[in-house]
C-alpha cells in the first residue's frame, strides 16, 4: 500500500473534522431482530457502514468504498423500538484512504434515560473515481483535543494494520517457498 500521511499531500487543502461529521438515526423494528429477539448485529453493522460511507463521501468530495472494518464492538443489546443513533467522523486520512470512527448509541423507547453507547467500530474507506481507481483525499484537520486523540489513535491502528498485512504476506511467501500450497 502506498497511501501516505496527510503531511505528504500538501496539494489538496485540508478539511476540518466537523465538515463531514454526521449522525444517522433509525428506529429498530421486528424486521431487524435475530432469533434471540434483539437487533441482529448485521443490521447494526450495515447502519455503521452507511454512516461511515456518508462521512467518507462527504470528506473526499465523491465516491468512497469500504476497504476494511475492524474493531466492531457490540457493548449492549439493541431492542425493538430503540432509536439508534450512528455517529461517524473521519479520524485520519492518507493519500487515498480515510479511517472513519463510528459510535452507536441507543435510546430505549420505554425509558427517559439518555442514550447509551451500544457499539463502536473503525472502518477504512478508499476514495475512488468514476472508473473505480483510487483518487486523492483532502487531509483531515482535527479541531479539538478529542479529534487530535482520535487522529493519533488512528495512526496507531494504521501502523498495526500495515504490519499485520506485511507479516501475513511474508508468512505466505515463506510457506510457498517451502513448497506448501494453501
Amino acid at each position: 500500500m502506498t497511501d501516505q500521511a496527510p503531511e505528504a499531500d500538501a496539494g489538496i487543502p485540508g478539511k476540518p473534522t466537523s465538515a463531514s461529521r454526521t449522525t444517522l438515526s433509525h428506529i429498530m423494528t421486528h424486521n431487524d431482530t435475530n432469533l434471540l429477539g434483539t437487533v441482529h448485529g448485521g443490521v447494526i453493522m450495515k447502519l455503521v457502514d452507511d454512516a461511515a460511507g456518508a462521512v467518507a463521501g462527504r470528506h473526499s468530495g465523491g465516491p468512497a468504498v469500504t476497504a476494511s472494518m475492524d474493531e466492531m464492538a457490540f457493548l449492549e443489546p439493541v431492542r425493538v423500538g430503540d432509536l439508534v443513533h450512528v455517529k461517524a467522523q473521519v479520524n485520519w486520512t492518507g493519500r487515498t484512504s480515510m479511517e472513519v470512527g463510528v459510535r452507536v448509541l441507543a435510546e430505549r423507547w420505554n425509558e427517559s434515560a439518555p442514550a447509551t453507547q451500544v457499539g463502536s467500530a473503525y472502518l477504512v474507506f478508499a476514495a475512488v473515481d468514476a472508473d473505480g481507481k483510487p483518487r486523492r483525499v483532502p487531509p483531515v484537520l482535527p479541531e479539538t483535543d478529542r479529534d487530535r486523540r482520535r487522529h493519533q489513535e488512528a495512526q496507531i491502528r494504521r501502523t498495526h494494520r500495515l504490519a499485520r498485512r506485511r507479516a501475513i504476506r511474508e508468512l505466505r511467501e515463506h510457506r510457498l517457498a517451502e513448497g506448501y500450497e494453501d
